[in-house]
């Protein structure tokens, strides 16, 4: 098939991932180009080349959504990136077009391709997002990753499938002991919604040391509430390339998920749990759909306490059973069947174009 994937356009779609959905899109058109698929990626400049990039912007570093953000120059070139490609999609010839965006624009114009189109709900409601699919009107369908996150969007979006993210359990490989020295470990965008000051707590109370890695993403966030913090045996070793990143989560005693928000789905959870390290959590979103209490143990959410108790006993869990785990329920392969199966569906699918043109979508004002 011939085969579209639209990517945000905030970070790059290469590695070190800023986070889980760059890693998701990367492997999605990865997986798809490896079984033959045609496929063209619609990103940021500087995406990885070899999935078959065509780059519509350079990257942004919009961290969040907001009225303030109307007179944000990334916002516009944003806008004005996904209004030129929902124009010319119109004329390029594709079987499938599939959205992982966040972005409102190509939700809102969906309705003027002739091209069937999916989107994926990777996040909780959030107003851009919403007043796109509100003016949609059914040319669109919507996968979630989760059934939590189904649940969120339920009131603005009808979700038919469920698809859970999945991993390539090759770039995870299974470490079937830890570390002489225990050690916790936390990886992932360092903002406020992940809750690394609840983990750097919990790891204090627990008296086990705590590896951080990953990008700070929130410079007043990591100076006001984690520098502080850091010392002794709680380090940020910064952001690893993958194999460094695998080999941190493989040897630890067990990794902490600690969302302040409503995790959508959670890959730091199927990550570690495919090198065999268990997983200690708040139970939120939809982190507890991935685990049982084989592989991980749940804590009360925003509870530090209830935390470090969790992280304590997870250490004591089967490093085998994480990994059988991750094998059944976490497994790309699996995640890129159900997509196909989708893309199948809809290219049957009669066409649901509007009569609309471009000239009648609301189009923003330029900025100099």
């Amino acid at each position: 098939m011939r085969i579209a994937i639209i990517a945000h356009l905030k970070y790059a779609i290469r590695e070190p991932f800023a986070g889980g959905l760059e890693m998701h899109t990367h492997m999605l058109a990865r997986s798809l180009r490896a079984r033959g698929h045609d496929v063209t990626l619609f990103a940021s400049t500087q995406s990885d080349p070899e999935l078959g990039v065509e780059a519509i912007c350079e990257e942004t570093s919009l961290l969040e959504t907001g009225v303030a953000e109307a007179n944000d120059v990334a916002f516009f070139r944003e806008h004005h990136a996904y209004l030129q490609l929902m124009t010319e999609l119109r004329s390029r010839c594709f079987d499938v077009i599939h959205n992982n965006s966040l972005h409102y624009l190509p939700v809102s114009m969906a309705e003027t391709i002739a091209t069937p189109m999916v989107t994926t709900l990777h996040t909780p409601p959030f107003c851009w997002l919403e007043s796109g699919i509100r003016l949609n009107r059914g040319a669109m369908r919507y996968v979630a990753v989760s059934q939590a996150t189904a649940d969120m969007w339920s009131h603005v979006a009808e979700v038919h499938d469920i698809v859970p993210n999945g991993i390539d359990l090759r770039h995870f490989p299974y470490f079937p002991a830890s570390d002489d020295l225990p050690y916790l470990v936390w990886y992932g965008r360092i903002v406020p919604e992940k809750g690394l000051d609840h983990a750097i707590d919990a790891a204090r109370l627990a008296d086990i040391p705590l590896r951080i890695a990953g990008p700070v993403s929130d410079a007043c966030y990591y100076n006001e509430m984690i520098l502080p913090r850091l010392g002794g045996e709680i380090t940020h070793v910064g952001h690893l390339a993958h194999d460094q990143l695998a080999g941190l989560v493989g040897r630890a005693s067990a990794a902490l998920c600690t969302p302040r928000w409503e995790e959508p789905y959670g890959l730091v959870v199927a990550e570690a749990l495919a090198c065999g390290t268990p997983v200690a959590a708040y139970r939120r979103g939809g982190v507890p759909s991935l685990l049982n209490k084989d592989c991980g143990v749940l804590a009360q959410p925003d509870d530090v306490a209830s935390l470090a108790a969790a992280a304590i006993a997870a250490t004591r869990l089967s490093r085998p059973a994480c990994r059988a785990y991750a094998e059944r329920h976490c497994d790309a392969e699996r995640m890129v069947d159900r997509y196909e199966a989708v893309y199948r569906e809809l290219r049957a699918m009669p066409s649901c174009v509007n009569d609309l043109t471009v000239d009648a979508m609301p189009v923003m004002a330029s900025v100099a």
